[in-house]
């Protein structure tokens, strides 16, 4: 094998800061969701659309409701339990993280 050819001071000073030129990693655009918009207050339009709706769904839970009708989680709790005090839905399962509940009568 030859020997390697010597470079000069100035050619070796010159490779060494080409090699460095690399631009740095740039992060990765990524798409975000837009924040949602949903309603915190409950106002006759949404208590009615609410009263018409949601007695047709099978499965009604919170994020079913939040998801649907675009109410804040809290006020969507509130709509449950004034629903099942009605008579309207029945609960499936009730714990402290997440209720389940279906119509009280089912529609054939």
């Amino acid at each position: 094998m030859p020997p390697k050819q010597q470079l000069s001071k100035a050619a070796k000073a010159a490779a060494a800061m080409a090699g460095g030129k690399k631009s740095k990693k740039k992060w990765s655009k990524k798409s975000h969701k837009d924040k949602a918009q949903h309603a915190v207050v409950l106002d006759q339009e949404k208590l009615d659309r609410i009263l018409k709706e949601v007695p047709t769904y099978r499965y009604v839970s919170v994020s079913v409701l939040v998801d649907r009708l675009k109410i804040g989680g809290s006020m969507a709790r509130i709509a449950l339990r004034h629903l099942e005090r009605e008579g309207i839905i029945k609960p499936i399962s009730k714990h402290s993280k997440q209720a389940i509940y279906t119509r009280a009568v089912a529609s054939e």
